[in-house]
């Protein structure tokens, strides 16, 4: 194998395998990237961890076809250290030697045939989505996915596709996130599917990468089939296995509309909340709400620190309130939002409050309470 490739195109490829190669895995192989150079002068890479596999192409110039694998980490670190192109060349004992002007290097590799075979669905039905449409589903939900291993199904983001609306909730048990767009394509689903978290995070780089190459309306393809998920688009494939497990009911988790609607500017809350929760509680980053008639008090304390209060002008004629919340969770929410006023709904000390977009509708938060 050997071939000639500009360092910018091969350093692309590779940094899409960075966050899937194993690092600490018993099987060395998974730390490893595959390069194949094929008929047609294109290059081939491949990462996998066994639930999450991506595939790129890049055109290159293939002097000699082959295939070889080489850990992941080392040869990206060497390959955007260097300028212009690279010439890499498989040489004996699975050795990989990379030349780009006076430096050259060699670093051990594995043989092809240890790499495990990626899977194949060659008759997918794919549905085409806007990439800036799924980066969005994504960003407003994923933040709010369990960390906890032994739940195992919440440990992803709930797929459900309905006629010409797309929906993806997730939840931690402690707050809940669903968003929805417009989305036209039958995925052939006939019931929702968990995502899980780290194919998610993969997609979402490879979203942003789209979305930010200038193209109007980018798109991709996305389709399921047995248990995976497959995202396609042009230079790159990523096939991510889905969470077996069975989704709670989160309609019975979203309250019904509460007595006590606030109205309050989004980064104007936001500010307050990541200074007052300066004086928080390291672990619970707890603050106490106390609302009254046009203001929201925010406060925190610390017995170690001190404590600190800030006053929030908001929209409000009901009764006074006072309720205590995790400071991170109402911040996840109102980071991922883009409005420029906020409605929370509330019904007492003891209930999840709601928060959405003012005046608009695709977007609910759900966060409990927590006792100060």
């Amino acid at each position: 194998m050997e071939i000639k490739i500009g360092v910018p195109e091969l350093t692309r490829a590779l940094a899409r395998s960075q966050g899937i190669v194993e690092k600490k895995s018993t099987m060395p192989i998974l730390a490893h990237v595959l390069i194949e150079a094929k008929k047609g002068d294109e290059l081939h890479l491949s990462a996998t961890d066994l639930d999450v596999s991506v595939s790129t192409q890049q055109k290159c110039e293939v002097l000699k076809e082959g295939a070889l694998t080489v850990g992941a980490k080392h040869l990206y670190e060497i390959v955007r250290s260097l300028q212009g192109s690279v010439n890499l060349k498989r040489n004996a004992n699975n050795y990989l030697e990379i030349k780009s002007g006076s430096a050259e290097f060699r670093i051990v590799g594995l043989p092809a045939e240890d790499f495990p075979a990626l899977p194949r669905f060659d008759k997918v039905h794919l549905v085409s989505i806007e990439a800036a449409t799924l980066l969005e589903l994504i960003e407003k939900t994923s933040f709010a996915v369990s960390t906890d291993e032994t739940r195992y199904n919440l440990s992803g983001v709930f797929f459900e596709p309905h006629p010409e609306l797309l929906r993806m909730v997730a939840t931690d048990g402690h707050r809940l996130a669903l968003a929805e767009k417009a989305v036209v394509g039958d995925f052939q689903l006939k019931k929702g599917v968990i995502l899980p978290k780290k194919g998610l995070f993969e997609l979402r780089k490879i979203l942003a990468e789209v979305a930010g190459n200038g193209e109007e309306k980018p798109s991709g393809e996305l389709g399921f089939v047995e248990n995976s998920a497959i995202f396609h688009r042009q230079d790159v494939t990523l096939v991510m296995r889905l969470i077996e497990g069975l989704f709670p009911d989160y309609r019975q988790v979203i309250p019904k509309p509460g007595e006590k609607v606030v109205t309050v500017g989004r980064l104007r809350l936001l500010e307050t909340l990541r200074r007052v929760s300066l004086l928080s509680s390291d672990k619970a980053h707890a603050v106490k709400l106390e609302l009254g008639k046009g203001t929201l008090t925010v406060l925190s304390q610390n017995p170690d620190l001190g404590d600190a209060r800030e006053e929030v002008p908001v929209e409000y004629e009901g009764e006074p309130l006072k309720i205590g919340f995790n400071a991170r969770y109402l911040i996840d929410v109102l980071q991922v939002l883009d409005a420029d006023d906020v409605a929370i709904e509330m019904a007492d000390d003891l209930s999840p409050c709601v928060m959405r977009p003012s005046g608009r509708d695709g977007y609910t938060a759900v966060v409990m309470p927590m006792r100060i």
